[in-house]
């Protein structure tokens, strides 16, 4: 299920751009973190249903708007049918192909996508299982997302650029500083730096309460400055030193997507079938 096909010019330089990036939003997801920001389709899905050809269709349209790359945003639960919709389209699409996840990924389905996806783009949201059961019913979190960066750095062992500055290949891990978690992400980056200096990581400041939370009151309110620079320094201080970082000025809905039923019904109307269904 689609709820947004659009170009969209907010994620990382490298990804963004002039160009922007061709985001398809997948309906649904298999985590259900309680700070979600796509609350609406991502624990509420809606939108408008699609064979894996139809997708194939959706990805030569997504191409045809100039957009730097491909970029399949929560895709974890469709994956059988992105990697069939790849294999089809795949050829023909000339920028590369990006997998835009919270990593709760199972590394063999991951495996079915070796090949078929250019650029990895992980979230690592948790180390410590207490948080992770707290923050999204997930205690075992660490451990799966791990495995499965491990396998995407398998897949894309070599971060690459091109001419103007666009990732061609690679990984790039993203992780997001909750007010309050500051020591949990100190933990991450000691992972990231234990597992490869190298690594391009996203940190990012944008996080902001949209829904009032009764249970985690932490949650209510957004990231102060002093911890989201303890969080940058700390990326230095192990090691690291590829990253992204952002403005504490980024945390504000203006920024997301808008996702609307009948606007997805009327981009579908518009593109070609080409692979048939």
């Amino acid at each position: 299920m689609l709820s947004r096909v659009a170009r969209h010019d907010w994620e990382e330089p490298c990804l963004s751009g002039a160009k922007g990036s061709g985001a398809i939003f997948f309906a649904g997801c298999n985590l259900h973190c309680r700070f979600c920001q796509n609350y609406d389709v991502s624990v509420l899905p809606h939108g408008e249903e699609v064979s894996a050809r139809r997708l194939a269709d959706v990805f030569l349209y997504v191409r045809d708007m100039g957009v730097a790359n491909i970029n399949l945003v929560t895709p974890t639960h469709c994956a059988d049918e992105i990697a069939r919709a790849l294999e089809l389209a795949k050829p023909r699409l000339g920028i590369p192909v990006v997998y835009n996840t919270g990593s709760y990924e199972k590394t063999d389905s991951l495996k079915n996508l070796d090949g078929l996806v250019d650029v990895y783009l992980p979230d690592l949201k948790f180390c410590d299982g207490e948080v992770a059961a707290l923050l999204a019913n997930a205690p075992d979190y660490f451990a799966v997302a791990t495995a499965a960066i491990a396998e995407m750095r398998r897949q894309q062992p070599r971060d690459a650029f091109d001419a103007d500055g666009y990732i061609t290949n690679g990984v790039i891990v993203r992780h997001l500083v909750l007010p309050s978690f500051v020591e949990d992400t100190k933990r991450i980056l000691d992972w990231l730096a234990h597992f490869d200096r190298d690594i391009y990581v996203s940190l990012m400041s944008q996080y902001f309460a949209a829904r009032v939370d009764g249970k985690v009151p932490a949650l209510n309110r957004r990231l102060f400055r002093h911890e989201y620079k303890a969080a940058c320094d700390y990326f230095f201080n192990v090691g690291l030193h590829n990253g992204f970082f952002q403005e504490l000025s980024s945390a504000t809905k203006d920024y997301l997507p808008q996702f609307d039923d009948g606007e997805m019904r009327s981009v579908l109307r518009q593109i070609p079938r080409v692979f048939g269904e």
